[in-house]
Formats: structure tokens, sequence, C-alpha cells
């Protein structure tokens, strides 16, 4: 379990101590000063271990997007814009070019298998758009290893707090990490290209004015959530090098008259911008996913396997099933009735619940095999999702899980699951995070076993790393 961070965590937690004042009256700028002002010292050594972590799961969850339809296509195109070669990695084709090519195509690659990390209150997805920017920029510039998680945690602690900031509202409509994901680009970029404060602000504002991403996609299973990550992870990158030639953003892109709170929420929270900075370290409450699924699905299938194991339960034993749900997962699930590809089904909680209580996992080869299979689809039409005023009130801090079911002898059975697999209190540990990172390598020979090897040794000493240079051999 991940301690809570607080300023008593580091002797140096709070790098600048007025920054309590200037959130009072413009939360947005205390925000760019901080993302600037953070030094790696500043950081307590747990959530720089934390970050390790993190890079490594999203470095394989990169490598699982290999091969993937919507990615290939993606990345043929947006190779061709730019250099043959260059100093920063491909991941998927081991092979380099411009920082701006590499971070848009690794950004999208590590967003389709579904197994990248979460944060909870703020529905984000951070290192699909953070740590592609943090090892382009890494390896162009040769950074050290101190130096790209210092940035991590920089674009971490600003996409998370924009997240929030923007509410619930937003998310109805809006896919987060594609809209607040642009922002933590631009401060994990403008953090390595050593931005003053001021020009931070100005590559807010100019990522602010470039989020996009919209949810109407899974209703017709397009390709769109890996252009999400892949445009905000390159508009932050553009976003944070324009700022640094001189270029200028909305000073009060998040709460100006006609800025994303604006245009996009209509329940913002302003203070969240600047909450805590320097004092809760929000990358520390990020979680990691254990079923290759949307995270909505994860608490219900959770309860679903506690219950099916407690009571000996087969799935042909089951006649419904109804899910205890947040409104969240119903806007985001509820669409997906019938999915028609492999990534759609990730989005169906009927899908999930049906390869858990069918195959005993929601796993990639599961999805990739079986989520068509009679047995499965039989099994999702037996499930139902229902509003739960528990359940929605705890969402976003929280996401429980509950599950009704009713056998075909009559019996009605219940289970709860309060913190599901991978969340910070029930967390992966380093050697459950190694066998994910080899499962997600193999999943479509992205790497080998002593490749994947190789780089978890770098990753658990990331920090010391004096130059952060290619990941995997070139092709």
């Amino acid at each position: 379990m991940i301690p809570a961070m607080t300023s008593d965590a580091s002797p140096d937690a709070s790098p600048d101590a007025s920054l309590d004042d200037l959130a009072a009256t413009d939360p947005g700028q205390a925000l760019a000063r901080f993302a600037a002002g953070l030094r790696p010292e500043h950081i307590p050594a747990a959530v720089m271990r934390r970050a390790e972590d993190l890079f490594l799961d999203w470095f394989a969850s990169v490598l699982a997007g290999k091969g993937a339809r919507a990615v290939e296509i993606l990345a043929r195109v947006v190779a061709a814009q730019g250099p043959a070669d260059g100093p920063a990695e491909i991941l998927i084709h081991r092979r380099g070019s411009s920082p701006w090519v590499a971070a848009t195509i690794n950004a999208a690659a590590s967003h389709v298998a579904e197994q990248d990390d979460v944060h909870n209150g703020s529905v984000f997805h951070p290192a699909a758009v953070v740590f592609p920017v943090a090892l382009a920029l890494a390896q162009a510039r040769g950074a050290s290893g101190r130096a790209l998680l210092a940035a991590a945690v920089a674009g971490y602690e600003v996409g998370i707090r924009v997240g929030e900031f923007l509410g619930r509202s937003h998310y109805t409509v809006f896919h987060t990490t594609g809209t607040a994901g642009t922002v933590a680009a631009a401060a994990t970029a403008g953090h390595l290209l050593g931005l003053d404060a001021a020009q931070m602000q100005h590559a807010f504002g100019s990522a602010g004015t470039q989020a996009a991403g919209l949810w109407e996609f899974l209703r017709d299973a397009a390709d769109s959530k890996q252009l999400h990550t892949a445009h905000a992870a390159g508009a932050g990158l553009l976003a944070a090098e324009l700022a640094q030639a001189g270029f200028t953003g909305a000073r009060r892109i998040f709460d100006g008259a006609q800025g994303l709170a604006a245009g996009m929420s209509r329940d913002a929270l302003p203070a969240r911008l600047a909450d805590g900075l320097g004092r809760r370290w929000a990358l520390a409450e990020t979680s990691f996913k254990f079923h290759a699924s949307c995270r909505h699905t994860h608490p219900a299938a959770d309860a679903l396997q506690a219950l099916l194991r407690e009571h000996a339960l087969a799935a042909d034993a089951v006649a419904a099933v109804t899910t205890r749900v947040h409104q969240g997962a119903i806007d985001v699930l509820g669409p997906v009735t019938d999915p028609q590809t492999v990534h759609q089904a990730k989005f169906s909680m009927g899908t999930v619940l049906g390869l858990v209580a069918t195959q005993g996992q929601a796993g990639l080869l599961e999805f990739d095999t079986r989520f068509r299979a009679p047995e499965v689809v039989a099994f999702r039409d037996k499930v139902t999702m229902a509003l739960d005023p528990e359940v929605d009130a705890a969402y976003p801090a929280r996401w429980i899980g509950k599950v009704e079911v009713r056998t075909t002898d009559g019996r009605t059975l219940q289970a709860r699951v309060d913190e599901p697999k991978g969340d910070p209190g029930n967390t992966l540990s380093r050697p459950e995070l190694e066998d994910k990172a080899l499962r997600l390598a193999a999943y479509r020979d992205g790497a080998s076993p002593a490749e994947v090897r190789a780089v978890i040794a770098r990753c658990w000493a990331l920090e010391a790393d004096p130059r952060v240079g290619r990941l995997l051999p070139e092709a």
C-alpha cells in the first residue's frame, strides 16, 4: 500500500511556499509555477519509486499495442510526417524518429490494450500521455533518469488536478485523457525543456486550446480512443516547444470566461487545480489495471469473481446479474450493447463479466479469442447495470463494486468490493508488475523475455541512470 504523501514526507516537499497564496487568486498560475519549479529533491522517495513502477507498466502497455490495426494505421501516417531516424524511440517498431513522432505513436500504442494506469478521482489515464513525452524528450536531450521521473511527476500532478477541476459533468461527453491529458503532456515536456513559470503558463494555454476527445466513438466502435492519447501527447509537446520559442497562450485557459471550464464543464472546481501542491502527491494515488478492460468494469468484475469463488458457482448456474454502479459507468458503458470489435468489447459490462464467469478472467487473450463465444454472449445478456446511490456518491474518489446474482435455483446472492485490485490500497507488487510486463510484451511479440527483464532492471534503477537511451535493441 502506498502511504499518504504529505509535506512531512520530505524536508523539501514544497517547491514554492507562496503557492497557497497564489492558488486563491489564480490557481492556473499556481499550477504553472509548481510544474516549472518542481525539482527531484522536492519529491519523496516513495513517489519516485511509484513513478518507476508506473513507467514499467506503461512501457509494457505500449508493447501490447504492437500490431493493433488502429495503432499501425496511425503509426504509418504519423511516421511519414517525420524523419526516417532520430533520437526518440518508437517502441513498437524499434526505430528512431523525432520526439513528436515517437511520443505520438507510443501514446497511441499504450492505450489500446486497456492495461494502462488510471487515477480514480480525475478519471484520467496519466501514463498514456505523460510517459511518451517524457521518454521521447529525455532520449532526444540526453537527460538523466532522474530528470525523466521528475518531469513525469510534474505531468501526473498537473493532469490529475486538471481532470479533477473539470468535474464529473466533463466526463459525460469528453474523454478526460484527451483533454486534461494535453495539459499533462505540456507540463511534462515543459519541465524537461526547462520552461520558467511564465512559459509554462503559456504552454498550458496552448495545450488547453487544443484539448479534445469525445466519447461518441464508442457507439460505433471507431478508432478514436487511440487518437485521443496520440493527439494529447503530440499537442502537449508542441505547446511546450512553442512556449520555449516565445509563442503565447491564454493565461486563464482553465477558469477564464471562455476557457476550458466554460466550454467543457457544468461543475468545474477551480480550487482543485492547485489542491495541495507540493504536499499531496497525486501520482501515488494512481491505480494499476488488472483486467484488460475499461476501468469502469473492474469493481463489478472483482465482486463477481469473489462471489463465484465464495459460493463455488458455475456460470450456467447464474440466471441474472445486476451490477450496482455509478452514473459514469452507465454513461460510458451504456451505449455498448452488442460489441463488434475486441476494443469495443472492453467497454461492455456484460462481456467483461461473461469472460470472468466463463473463462475465469478477462485478460488480453480472452478478449481476442472469446468475446463473441456463445457462452460469453449468453452470460452478457444476463447482465444489467443499475445506478446505486452509495456507489455514485463515492465516485470518483472511490470505485465501489456491487453485484447481485440470481441463481437458477432461486437464490439471491450479493457481493461487494470496496477497493478493486490495482488500487493503491490493493496495489500490484513489483513482482506482480514484472509478471504483467512479461505477459504484455509476449502478447504480440513486442519483446523477448530477456529484453523485458533487462528493461525491468533499468526501471528499478531509473533514478540513478545518468543518461536515458534506447530501451530496446534496434530492429
